[in-house]
């Protein structure tokens, strides 16, 4: 079944590589249309899925993500009508050069291939990748959790219609319409047919796939995410960054996770950020000392793992620092270099942040939650990379690309 897959997607590839960019940004918009034309089929799907979710015990945050609405629905359509809209990077000539001997050189941005995507309990996750793998020139096979198959299976007969409506081979979105985990293992041993492995999940999804596939994987999306609040840092302000870090959607892996606060404004600011997140619902877990500074009944002391947890939940820890140095240590040791952020007013603070912290995403008085492809300006986004190569931070059209070198000559051989 898979190898099948595979060389259907392989061939579908090289078909996609010799679409225009006004071809692709048609089939992007076809796709959108057929969203909204199948929302009802694509709903009813969804609630089963919900309702199975409820009856399995999925904690809130993974119903969250897993519910669609009209509302959700038309905001995914409206996503892919952003990729169409945006600069297609195929074809990108850059690095162009003659030699002494005449030979004209060049780099060319081309597409990776074929994609293989893994995730759980996000249908979006589907749209998106769809959209981002059409525009860049890549064929996609997706691996859905089996939470969402009965979401996954009414978006990918929608996006397949509207394929075939475009003249687009179906073969270049194909999805794996099976719980059956063994084929999770067989997508990641498809070395000669998919040249890429994209996971979205748990710390468990990305550790298998690091262990098990013979393809390269890009690695992220996990986040524990912190923001320091410096001795300088406006304190109105930085309550407004928190309040949305944390509240406005905290079932994602931008949302803050931990503050650490400089000792000498501690005793002052720590209450008044209790008081400021407690009403909208969130707990929080304070080390000793912040503990010792703090009497509301949303306090708890922090357990042994609470600053290595990624809450994705109304839940916030709590730690007072030293200092610059001490915040940066904390983070060095339990960040998971996706989104972490210094609040202040000092501009030396704020460079030593940047250039210290080994984070995907580095905040300089901003709310972490911006580390998305849209709110970026990419667009859509297949996964956000935690890792160095090949990509970094929001996985959106340019990182679904490599290039090649191109050499014209005229007739020249080596001597």
């Amino acid at each position: 079944m898979l190898l099948e897959m595979g060389q259907k997607a392989k061939r579908a590839a090289r078909r996609l590589a010799r679409l225009t960019t006004d071809q692709k940004n048609a089939t992007i918009d076809c796709l959108a249309d057929a969203l909204i034309a199948d929302k009802k089929a694509i709903l009813v799907a969804n609630a089963k899925d919900v309702e199975a979710g409820n009856g399995n015990g999925l904690s809130d945050s993974l119903i969250d993500r897993l519910m669609l609405n009209e509302s959700r629905l038309a905001g995914m359509a409206d996503s892919l009508r952003q990729v169409a809209n945006l600069p297609d990077p195929v074809g990108e000539v850059f690095d162009k050069g003659i030699l002494p001997n005449g030979l004209q050189v060049r780099k060319q941005r081309v597409p990776l291939g074929v994609l293989g995507v893994i995730y759980e309990a996000r249908p979006n996750v589907t749209v998106d990748v769809a959209g981002l793998a059409l525009k860049s020139g890549n064929a996609v096979i997706l691996r859905g959790g089996s939470e969402t198959l009965s979401s996954n299976r009414a978006l990918v007969t929608s996006l397949q219609r509207a394929l075939t409506q475009s003249g687009v081979p179906n073969d270049a979105i194909q999805f794996i319409d099976s719980p059956d985990r063994a084929l999770v293992l067989e997508l990641l041993h498809l070395k000669d047919h998919v040249d890429m492995i994209i996971p979205r999940g748990g710390a468990g999804l990305h550790e298998f796939c690091r262990e098990n596939s013979h393809i390269p994987v890009i690695t992220g999306g996990i986040g524990i995410c912190h923001l320091y609040v410096d001795e300088s840092a406006d304190q109105e302000a930085a309550l407004r960054i928190l309040h949305n870090a944390k509240t406005q959607r905290p079932s994602v892996c931008n949302a803050l996770d931990t503050v650490l606060v400089h000792r000498n404004i501690a005793q002052g600011f720590l209450p008044r950020l209790v008081e400021h997140l407690a009403p909208a619902g969130v707990t929080f877990r304070a080390e000793p000392l912040a503990a010792g500074m703090l009497s509301h009944e949303s306090v708890a002391p922090a357990g042994e793992k609470d600053f290595d947890t990624e809450w994705l939940s109304l839940v916030l820890g709590l730690k007072v620092v030293q200092g610059l140095d001490e915040a940066m240590e904390h983070i060095a040791a339990h960040s998971t270099a996706h989104s972490d952020g210094i609040l202040t007013r000092t501009e030396e603070h704020a460079q030593r942040f940047i250039a210290e912290v080994d984070s995907a995403a580095v905040y300089v008085n901003a709310s972490t939650r911006f580390t998305d492809g849209t709110e970026l300006g990419l667009g859509a986004e297949v996964a956000i990379s935690t890792q160095r190569l090949h990509a970094r931070g929001p996985m959106a059209l340019r990182e679904l690309t490599t290039y090649k070198w191109v050499i014209v000559g005229d007739w020249h051989v080596r001597k």
